[in-house]
């Protein structure tokens, strides 16, 4: 072992170090009024609730699987233990995460007091620990887990292992976050929305609405603890397929001729994604430092964007340095990881453009308002769908050339460098939920109406920021379950004969099948949100009739009961979409063999990219359009467009915040499962 296989580790720890000192210069800000610090305490009761009862669930779970694979995988249970692993570590990232955001919110909401630059600082810097501790703990994971197998003296061809059981368990921890959370937060969002803007004519975060404390506790549970998972388990199982395909004889021993790699290069394939990890952890530390609001302080996207072009350009830099060290300076290398970050760029700036509200796509749909809610579902319909096309077409140029310059390696690279900067991603998007709960505390506690404007003006760039970092993750997957089904396709047993081509009746089934999960999943999901908000607006209505008082602003609602009706709902339908992801693969896999398996794989891989890019960019497409309205443009709050525009949101939540996000996680959690698996499903297929 040489001293290069510990930098990652050491990277790790450092990002966590950073994490602990940002959330102390977070901790040291005023929480503000006595009235605000209440209204935060029950959004951070309501979260942490949720959370430690949705963990308790999983917890089950975990522990069913963990039994499962130890009794069936291997008689040393190495992938049980790593699964175990990656599911603390994947909670934790979000729980960290999670407890951070519901502190930052308060904070923020009192530093807009003394201007837009220091409540932007403050929440950033809240969104920053979530980064920070989602890189940390995922490369610490890795590397650590790696380096513990290389000293059992694993077999070469097993010392993976408990690596891919650290990327199953990270991937099904993520799927349940992602659906949980995404349960949780629309139907709160959607509940809250239908009574108190449309019926009751209210505005948003009106203290009078019983559903709005949910609304906001739903916020951190969905997109802080939420993303926080699914980015955690992206890097990894990102990290992982390039591990897998750099010590695979059959990937790794022809790229090592055709590059014209040294015997101490060759070596190096295994450690390499890692050490680029925890270059770009150094980049995304000095990043932080560049996120300022110049003299225009409108310019509040450009100053989050300073960090991430900062993150990239010091990467690419690092990456070089890394490739120097490691790869004999070989320029292909390095180019597939510019690659990388150059599919990484392209994905922020189209799905910018597809969800902010400075631009054509957000713009007609607002317009589309005009003439009713009708006409608005019609045009965002439109939009997600059009929203699916450059974005292929960036990631499917970056697979050619990637795969041009260093193979299917090449293409695990690639999305290794696209991960890489996830800390920088994860803190920007993780700023939108702590400014949007900021907003909800300023209105709460009536603060003055220019604190409200600084944090509606931070909010309103936190929705396209959340969208931004849904597309990154989306694109992210395409790559790295591309390179992870070629690690698959290497591990099944007799694999070489095996005819994959799609004249092949049972490879077709596969596909089929494979194309048609990402629809049913997504249905249960948006089911799930529709059941759980029927009960919230059902809720509301009632506290509305019998409550006397509300209204007028004697009466107090009682927001408990909204918090308990959404956490129960969540915990209940959650459970469905991940054993569907869990079982699928199992059952495909052992009816009908590795061909139609390998089918379904590449199936879930390609309906589930488009399905998700158009359901992220077109629910964030209504929420903004939404947003654009509020500003005043085609009659403003409580014209017939605005109402109209309400009716598109709330489509747009389960679309954008529940069902589009998770279809990530559903295609690492179905690969990483048939990776485990292949070896038992390839024997009993051949002894059959």
């Amino acid at each position: 072992m040489d001293y290069y296989t510990l930098l990652a580790p050491v990277a790790g720890i450092i990002a966590l170090a950073f994490a602990g000192y940002l959330t102390w210069s977070v901790l040291k800000e005023s929480p503000g009024t006595e009235k605000m610090r209440k209204i935060s305490g029950a959004v951070q009761e309501g979260a942490m609730a949720y959370l430690n009862k949705q963990y308790t669930v999983i917890a089950i779970f975990a522990v069913v699987i963990a039994v499962i694979l130890a009794a069936v995988i291997d008689p040393k249970p190495w992938v049980a233990v790593g699964f175990l692993i990656g599911a603390v570590l994947s909670a934790a990232a979000g729980y960290i995460g999670m407890n951070i955001s519901v502190r930052a919110n308060v904070r923020t909401a009192e530093a807009a007091k003394s201007g837009m630059a220091k409540a932007l600082s403050v929440a950033f810097k809240g969104g920053s620990v979530t980064g920070f501790a989602v890189v940390g703990l995922a490369l610490l994971g890795i590397s650590g887990l790696y380096l513990v197998a290389i000293s059992l003296n694993l077999p070469a061809e097993k010392v993976l292992m408990p690596v891919v059981g650290l990327g199953f368990g990270a991937s099904l921890i993520s799927l349940f976050a992602r659906v949980g959370g995404g349960i949780f937060t629309k139907a709160a969002d959607v509940g809250a929305d239908l009574v108190g803007k449309v019926e009751a004519g209210i505005p948003e975060d009106d203290p009078r609405n019983p559903a709005v404390i949910a609304d906001n506790v739903g916020d951190n549970v969905g997109d802080c603890a939420g993303m926080g998972a699914d980015l955690f388990e992206t890097y990894i199982v990102t990290a992982l397929a390039a591990m897998l395909l750099g010590n695979i004889p059959s990937i790794r021993d022809p790229l090592i001729a055709s590059l014209g790699l040294s015997a101490i290069a060759a070596s190096n394939l295994v450690i390499f994604p890692l050490v680029l990890g925890a270059m770009a952890i150094f980049a995304s530390i000095i990043a932080t430092f560049f996120v300022r609001l110049g003299k225009d302080q409108t310019k509040i996207m450009w100053a989050l964007y300073k960090g991430v072009i900062a993150a990239t350009v010091v990467s690419a830099v690092l990456f070089y340095i890394a490739n120097y060290l490691l790869m004999d300076g070989n320029i292909k290398m390095y180019l597939a990881s510019l690659i990388g970050l150059g599919v990484m760029s392209a994905m922020v700036i189209i799905t910018e453009y597809y969800t902010a509200t400075n631009y054509r796509p957000v713009r007609e749909v607002a317009k589309a308002s005009q003439t009713g809610a009708g006409t608005n579902i019609i045009q965002g319909l439109a939009m997600g769908l059009e929203a699916t096309a450059l974005p292929v077409l960036v990631i499917v140029i970056g697979i050619f050339l990637a795969y041009q310059v260093a193979g299917v390696y090449g293409i695990a690279i690639a999305a290794v460098a696209m991960l890489s900067v996830t800390g920088i991603i994860v803190a920007v998007d993780s700023y939108g939920p702590i400014t949007d709960n900021a907003g909800g505390i300023a209105e709460m506690a009536d603060l003055p109406e220019e604190v409200r404007k600084i944090t509606d003006a931070l909010d309103a760039v936190g929705n396209t920021t959340k969208a931004v970092t849904k597309g990154y993750a989306i694109g992210s997957a395409a790559l790295a379950a591309l390179a992870l089904f070629a690690a698959f396709k290497a591990e099944i047993p007799g694999g070489e004969a095996l005819n994959l081509s799609i004249d092949q009746p049972i490879v077709l089934i596969g596909l089929f099948i494979g194309g048609a999960l990402p629809f049913l999943f997504s249905a249960f999901c948006m089911l799930a949100v529709g059941r759980a908000a029927f009960s919230i607006v059902n809720e509301v209505r009632r506290q509305f009739k019998e409550i006397k008082g509300i209204m007028e602003g004697t009466g107090k609602p009682e927001y408990g009961k909204c918090v308990a009706i959404v956490t129960e709902a969540a915990l209940k339908q959650m459970a469905l979409p991940a054993i569907l992801a869990v079982i699928a693969p199992l059952i495909v896999g052992f009816l009908l063999g590795p061909a139609a398996l390998s089918g379904m794989l590449l199936g879930v891989i390609i309906t589930g990219l488009l399905l998700a890019i158009h359901m992220t960019s077109g629910g964030a497409a209504w929420d903004n359009a939404k947003k654009y309205i509020e500003l005043g443009n085609y009659g403003g709050k409580k014209s017939d467009a605005h109402k109209a525009a309400v009716v598109g949101d709330t489509v747009g939540d389960p679309y954008k915040d529940t069902a589009g996000p998770a279809l990530n996680a559903l295609i690492k959690v179905m690969n990483t499962i048939s990776l485990i698996f292949i070896g038992l499903i390839g024997t009993y297929y051949l002894l059959r």
